[in-house]
C-alpha cells in the first residue's frame, strides 16, 4: 500500500478578486482562448443546463480542454432569481480546475461567479478590438447591472472611449449608472433607439426575452456586442438585424441553440445550417472581420467553456506565484 498526496488549492472570491482583476492580461488570456477554438483541437462539449422552475433557478455547467493548458476547468454557474427576496445574491458558483494529464483536482475556485464576470467582460473587449472601428469613441450601454459596468471597463482598455449613453428598463438604475460612470460623460437615454443614435459601439447586457435592438436602430459603422442571450429564452437582437449586419459569434453550434442566431433561425430569417465566422477565426485571420468603416457588425457572445478554462488557468498560475490560497491535502491510499 502506498499513499499519494493529492493537494488541492482552495481560493476564495476575495483572493481571486485580487489575483485576477479585469486587466489587459485577462483580455489577452481570453483572446488566446478564442484563437485556440479556431486553430487547435479544443474539446468543448455542449452546455449542460438544469432548470429548477419552482425556485426560479437555472444552473449551467461549462467546460473545455485546450491543448495549450496543462489544466482544464469545469464551471458550475447557478442563478436563482428569487434569492434577493431571501437576502441572497442571484448568482454564485465555482470552478473546479483539474489536471489535463491525470484528472486530479488541482484547485477549487470559490469565486461566486466573479471569474465568469471577468472573462465575459474580457470577451466583449476582444469582440470590440477585432470588429469595432478603430476610431470608435462613443458607446451605448444597454442595461445597468454588473456586466454593464464591467463591459465598459474592459472596452476602455482596447478603445479610447469619450462618451457613454446608457439605457435600462428602470430609469433610476440607468441614472445611478450614469452617476457612477467616472471619468466619462454619460447620458441617460429614454429609449434604446435614442441610446444607439450616435453610438459607434453598442453593448447589450440584459436578460430580456424580447428584442431590444431592431434593424431600424442601425446606422453605418455601428458595432454591436450582444452578451445577454446565454439561454434559449433570452433575446436581445431582433432577427431583422441579421439582414443588415455582419454576424460573428463565439461558437456557431452554441449560438444556434442559445444565442441570437437561435432566434433568427426560429424566425426563418437564417437557414438552420447557415455558416458564419467565429470570433476565433477572425482573430486567427481565417475569416474576415470588419471590411469597411461603414459596415455594421454584430458579435453574439454566449460564453464558452474555453473562456472558463482560460481564466481559471490564469487564476491558478497567479495563485501559485503569489503562494495564495489554502492547501487541502486529500491522501489516497492504494
Amino acid at each position: 500500500m502506498s499513499a499519494l498526496d493529492r493537494s488541492t488549492l482552495l481560493l476564495s472570491q476575495a483572493q481571486l478578486r485580487k489575483l485576477v482583476p479585469l486587466d489587459r492580461d485577462a483580455i489577452a488570456q481570453v483572446e488566446a482562448a478564442f484563437r485556440s477554438l479556431a486553430t487547435q483541437a479544443v474539446v468543448m462539449p455542449p452546455v449542460l443546463r438544469l432548470d429548477i422552475a419552482r425556485h426560479a433557478g437555472e444552473v449551467d455547467v461549462k467546460t473545455a480542454y485546450l491543448p495549450d493548458f496543462s489544466s482544464f476547468a469545469i464551471k458550475v454557474s447557478p442563478g436563482f432569481f428569487h434569492n434577493p427576496s431571501l437576502g441572497l445574491p442571484s448568482l454564485n458558483g465555482l470552478m473546479l480546475v483539474l489536471s489535463a494529464q491525470t484528472g486530479l483536482t488541482e484547485a477549487v475556485l470559490l469565486d461566486n461567479g466573479y471569474l465568469t464576470a471577468v472573462r465575459t467582460a474580457a470577451a466583449g473587449a476582444v469582440a470590440a478590438r477585432w470588429l469595432a472601428r478603430r476610431d470608435a469613441k462613443r458607446v451605448a450601454i444597454i442595461g445597468a447591472g454588473e456586466q454593464a459596468r464591467l463591459q465598459l471597463d474592459a472596452l476602455r482598455l482596447v478603445r479610447e472611449i469619450e462618451h457613454v449613453t446608457v439605457w435600462a428598463r428602470e430609469r433610476d438604475h440607468a441614472a445611478q449608472y450614469a452617476r457612477e460612470c467616472t471619468g466619462l460623460p454619460c447620458d441617460v437615454a429614454d429609449t434604446v433607439g435614442d441610446a444607439l443614435e450616435h453610438a459607434d459601439i453598442a453593448i447589450t447586457t440584459t436578460p430580456t426575452r424580447e428584442p431590444l435592438i431592431h434593424a431600424r436602430d442601425l446606422h453605418p459603422g455601428l458595432h454591436i456586442t450582444a452578451m445577454g442571450s446565454d439561454a434559449e429564452h433570452k433575446n436581445e437582437i431582433a432577427p431583422d438585424v441579421f439582414a443588415k449586419a455582419l454576424y460573428v459569434c463565439d461558437r456557431v453550434q452554441q449560438t444556434r441553440v442559445l444565442g441570437e442566431l437561435h432566434h433568427a433561425i426560429a424566425a426563418g430569417v437564417v437557414e438552420a445550417d447557415a455558416s458564419f465566422a467565429e470570433l476565433g477565426q477572425v482573430i486567427a485571420q481565417q475569416a474576415p472581420g470588419r471590411t469597411s468603416d461603414e459596415q455594421v457588425t454584430l458579435c453574439d457572445l454566449t460564453g464558452t467553456g474555453a473562456q472558463d478554462t482560460a481564466i481559471a488557468a490564469l487564476a491558478l498560475q497567479r495563485a501559485r506565484a503569489a503562494k495564495a490560497g489554502t492547501i487541502f491535502h486529500n491522501d489516497v491510499t492504494l
